[in-house]
């Protein structure tokens, strides 16, 4: 194309080119783009609150790995806002686009209106002002560089005009612009090779070392070069909740997940370790359970593309800045082939085996209400070697992080701490992965938020297996609450339990269907019919809320 466009057809042009599939979005905002999008074959897909689109944009952004675009009018931008806490805190690249009243309309006590800067700072990297349509093409390119830059993170459009129409009405001389290129990673920089000789020196120099793998060395795709390097070190290697999947879970060298939703074995070996090697990871408490898991002082090796995260909870004895995959394959080179003790790896695999044999007889049990342990593993079983199972926070990001074997193929997606994030975010999954299976795992307390969107996959066509972990409350905080109050279940029910409700019926008043589980050998069934339908099918499985997901090692008096 060539000549002058309008904004709003510069715009549409610009996301079509860039190979972006869809825009999520809740009206009334940029309706001529969005019109040109539909004509572009860009699917528009309408939200029915601002946090469910931005939580579809969050899901299409970590599985297709270019930026979620997600567009509100002024004054739904707190909503937004408050909706793009989960992908900060995932480090997941979106454009957010926001009407917003020209200067003359502002600090007058416009209707609805208020100041955006300050919803947006917590949870965006970037923000920008576009004033006219001349602005655009400039402001969109440094929005996609700057969301896919490490680290991604969301950023910040305000488009003039309530609904952006400003905006969407001025000229644009400027050809439409393809930013296909930005994708996440969007830059491999190399390490320092004194640095990977000093990490060498490091780890060859003590017989126990692990691995504990976070969502940067996920981003870095890095899971090759990862075993190479735990190969060599005869290191155990254990993830974040966010890298469950990098390495086959069933995996010899794998412990599961470090941290606080990690199952007891992980945390004690890593405990035990002379040296710990931080592969993009960010040594919060959820990944280091509260800082006691290395040990305060631990001895600590770390490779980060992101420099911030270096010496922020450990002293790092050596800090490689790379990208993970570049400095683990440079890593791997520098260490060859040595003689180890494999002592701390075999006793490492002894506990891991003692664990698998101890939580066994869960994953069969025949219990009813289900024991969701046999939940997991009919998912485990059901998922394709391509499915994408995607999980809510607390104890569905427990349970599945815990008892779901994964393989590298799959893809594992979880909130970042968003309830009721996952089913919006299966919905985007499936639009950026339409070929793929895609598995969402919520509790009942988290799809309250956004059943609303189930009207949203019927009229868009979208097909994903909602399996509900249905026990009627809020099963992760129960038994404490019970004990706090004097033992008595129904002075606890008064504030975590609710229902309870039959989601087939919901799902069926939205024009949608699906499958009541209340026996254990029904699971296996109701999720092969579930996945085969060209529709989202809810399988909505009547589990005990007394069943306690695995629960942390920690040390004795912390």
């Amino acid at each position: 194309m060539s000549g002058t466009m309008t904004g709003g057809a510069w715009l549409a042009a610009s996301l079509a080119a860039s190979g972006q599939t869809h825009v999520f979005f809740v009206d009334a905002v940029l309706r001529r783009t969005l019109l040109a999008l539909s004509e572009a074959g860009v699917a528009p897909v309408l939200a029915h609150t601002e946090k469910a689109a931005a939580y579809m944009a969050d899901g299409y952004a970590r599985v297709s790995g270019r930026p979620g675009v997600v567009a509100v009018q002024s004054v739904g931008a707190a909503n937004l806002a408050a909706g793009l806490q989960d992908a900060w805190l995932a480090r997941t690249p979106i454009v957010a686009m926001t009407g917003r009243k020209v200067p003359a309309h502002q600090h007058r006590n416009a209707y609805q209106e208020v100041d955006h800067a300050p919803l947006f700072a917590p949870v965006v990297k970037y923000s920008a002002d576009v004033a006219e349509a001349a602005d655009l093409p400039r402001a969109l390119r440094q929005a996609f560089a700057a969301a896919t830059a490490m680290p991604p993170r969301p950023v910040h459009l305000e488009l003039f005009g309530l609904q952006a129409e400003v905006v969407e009405g001025g000229a644009v001389a400027a050809p439409p612009a393809d930013l296909s290129a930005f994708r996440m990673p969007l830059h491999r920089p190399g390490p320092e090779p004194g640095a990977i000789a000093a990490a060498a020196a490091a780890l060859l120099a003590v017989p126990r070392v692990a691995i504990v793998a976070g969502d940067g060395a996920m981003l870095s795709g890095c899971g090759g070069e990862l075993l190479a390097v735990a190969e060599a070190l005869a290191a155990p290697v254990a993830t974040a909740l966010g890298a469950r999947g990098i390495v086959s879970t069933r995996h010899p060298l794998h412990i599961g997940v470090a941290g606080a939703y990690a199952a007891p074995p992980a945390n004690r070996i890593l405990q035990e370790a002379d040296l710990i090697l931080m592969v993009g990871a960010d040594t919060g408490d959820m990944l280091t359970n509260y800082w006691r898991t290395p040990a305060p002082g631990a001895q600590v090796v770390q490779i980060d593309a992101d420099p911030m995260e270096f010496d922020r909870s450990y002293p790092a004895m050596v800090a490689v800045q790379a990208d993970p995959r570049a400095a683990l394959r440079a890593l791997a080179a520098a260490l060859g082939r040595p003689e180890r003790d494999g002592a701390f790896l075999a006793a490492a695999q002894a506990r891991m085996a003692e664990w698998r044999a101890e939580v066994a007889p869960r994953l069969a049990s025949d219990a009813a209400p289900i024991d969701p342990a046999r939940l997991a593993a009919e998912i485990t079983a059901a998922l394709p070697a391509d499915g994408i199972l995607v999980a809510d926070t607390g104890y569905s990001g427990i349970w599945t992080g815990t008892l779901v074997d994964l393989e590298p193929g799959q893809s594992y997606l979880r909130a970042a701490g968003s309830l009721g994030w996952s089913f919006p975010a299966a919905l985007g999954a499936k639009c950026a992965a339409p070929h793929r299976k895609v598995v969402c795992w919520s509790g009942d307390g988290a799809l309250y938020y956004h059943l609303a969107e189930l009207e949203t996959a019927r009229r868009r066509g979208i097909a994903v297996t909602l399996v509900v972990n249905n026990n009627s409350g809020f099963g992760q905080g129960w038994p404490n609450l019970v004990r706090q109050a004097g033992n008595r279940p129904d002075a606890a029910a008064e504030l975590l339990r609710f229902g309870p409700t039959d989601f087939v019926q919901v799902a069926r008043s939205f024009g949608l269907d699906g499958i009541r589980v209340e026996r254990p050998e029904e699971i296996g069934p109701a999720l092969a019919r579930a996945m085969a339908s060209d529709r989202t099918m809810v399988v909505d499985v009547v589990t005990d809320i007394e069943a306690r997901a695995p629960a942390p090692w920690a040390p004795e008096g912390t």
